[in-house]
């Protein structure tokens, strides 16, 4: 690092958006301290839309925390078929589907130009046995993940399709609040077509609910900018009963 202090603003304002910001932020962790995670921290070259960040079986190396820009992860089955399996927005941390087994269960593909902070694992446990802030965090992150897959199977468990759409949506806006992000007006990073892969539909099933959400006066949406215009409703439609008859989503 240029100079012979800590250039602590530079850090601030890199760290202003990742999940790790309540290690590094709060008030009583020394300069060493935040050097010492600083320094094992690597920004890897900007990824393009499409461009892959790990691959089903890759051993782990690191993890990572999405800077700019957003990701999807994908499983392929044994036919062949591939789904989206996750979303991760900046600031969030990917790559932990690889820690019960040491590979990579999934893909990693950027759907925007996107910047990632990469964390080597090796380099992470002995920073977390001097830093016991670090692994409560992580802990807790892992457990925040833990919870976006059983929101993911509790939507594909809804046959209507308007109530798999509003608990994405409500999803969605609930993660870019926790990121200090807008939360009732945020762009979509993903396409129609992943977001019906995501929640079990065909695409022209996704591209009607959305249309009949904003007919409804829920949200507001236009190309990829999506705003919610009535939380109430939204959260009413999130929180009904599961039907078990009527029409399925697809």
């Amino acid at each position: 690092m240029a100079g012979d202090g800590l250039d602590l603003d530079r850090l601030r304002k890199g760290c202003a958006q990742c999940s790790l910001q309540v290690l590094c932020l709060p008030a009583g962790i020394d300069d060493g301290e935040l050097r010492q995670l600083d320094e094992i921290v690597r920004t890897r070259r900007p990824l393009d839309p499409g461009e892959s960040l790990f691959r089903a079986g890759e051993s782990l190396g690191s993890l990572y925390v999405a800077r700019e820009g957003a990701f999807k992860t994908l499983a392929t089955n044994e036919e062949g078929e591939t789904q989206v399996i996750g979303f991760h927005l900046p600031g969030e941390l990917m790559g932990l589907d690889a820690l019960g087994s040491g590979r990579h269960a999934c893909d990693s593909e950027a759907l925007t130009r996107a910047t990632v902070c990469e964390i080597p694992l090796s380099q992470l446990e002995s920073v977390c046995q001097q830093l016991p802030g670090l692994q409560h965090q992580l802990l807790r992150i892992i457990g925040q993940g833990i919870n976006r897959d059983q929101s993911h199977m509790e939507m594909l468990g809804r046959r209507q399709a308007p109530e798999r759409m509003a608990m994405f949506l409500h999803g969605l806006s609930e993660r870019y609040r926790l990121l200090g992000r807008p939360a009732d007006m945020f762009l979509l990073p993903m396409s129609r077509e992943d977001i019906a892969s995501f929640l079990g539909m065909v695409i022209e099933t996704v591209s009607r609910t959305l249309t009949k959400l904003q007919d409804d006066g829920v949200i507001s949406v236009r190309g990829r900018q999506l705003r919610i215009l009535d939380h109430t409703r939204l959260d009413a439609i999130v929180h009904s009963p599961a039907r078990t008859s009527g029409t399925r989503a697809g």
